[in-house]
């Protein structure tokens, strides 16, 4: 037996131990197990016999820390958000350049998709997040410096990353859509907006530079339209997201 298959199993009776010290029954998404190469899906029926008198959970997962009532983006960053070093450093070199504050804030969030829901098509996860909550040139900037930064641009000093060499390989190309997006964005009222995004993203990942969130507590409150009833709570096009990282192991 590999060493991956003792890990895999290993984990597995770790979950197990812990579920059946919870009060209710919960279950990956299905989005979850597919990112483990599972193609299963969860027998709800089976998992209610394993595990009798226990309901599917329904609510606030007991393993995560409790969200505030009425959340706001601030608590995403402490109590949902994955390690935000990188964007907090990003949205920094931002100021330091002298940006107008849509791109601050624009650096501040470019990366949420990776660190809330997803890696891939993240910029597009990350745009439709906060659309209903910014001016448009941000939402649209976020979305775009996912194909952007795979292309260089001379005038204002960006070169291909040296990173993506290494990560992807050097025949990497990215597929016909990022280079679509690319065309249309290059073309763009806000391209520059965009491109703003990957200057400030590629020189933010000094491991030895901590930046702290309450330095853009004023950015955000001017530039962040905040609900009155809580990120996920209101009845924005995007709420149903916020919610998700809520309770992200809510059954149905």
């Amino acid at each position: 037996m590999n060493d991956t298959m003792m890990l895999a199993e290993r984990a597995d009776a770790l979950e197990h131990k812990m579920m059946r010290e919870l009060d209710a029954i919960i279950v990956k998404s299905r989005l979850f197990n597919l990112a483990d190469g599972d193609m299963s899906t969860a027998n709800g029926a089976a998992l209610l016999a394993a595990n009798p008198g226990k309901p599917m959970l329904m609510g606030d997962d007991p393993r995560l820390p409790k969200m505030p009532a009425r959340p706001t983006l601030m608590d995403f960053f402490k109590f949902r958000f994955g390690p935000a070093n990188h964007l907090l450093q990003s949205a920094r070199h931002a100021v330091r350049a002298g940006m107008d504050e849509k791109v601050v804030l624009a650096c501040l969030l470019h990366d949420i998709g990776v660190i809330g829901f997803i890696r891939a098509d993240h910029g597009y996860w990350g745009a439709q997040m906060v659309a209903p909550y910014v001016d448009e040139e941000v939402s649209w900037a976020i979305r775009a410096h996912q194909a952007l930064r795979f292309y260089p641009d001379e005038s204002v000093g960006y070169a291909y990353p040296e990173s993506y060499i290494k990560n992807f390989g050097a025949d990497y190309r990215p597929d016909p859509y990022i280079e679509e997006e690319y065309r249309r964005a290059r073309d763009h009222k806000w391209y520059m907006t965009a491109r703003m995004i990957t200057v400030h993203d590629i020189y933010s990942f000094d491991p030895d530079v901590v930046v702290e969130l309450d330095e853009f507590t004023d950015v955000i409150g001017r530039n962040f339209r905040q609900p009155r009833e809580g990120l996920g709570w209101d009845s924005s096009a995007s709420a149903h997201m916020w919610r998700t990282l809520i309770r992200p192991t809510r059954y149905l």
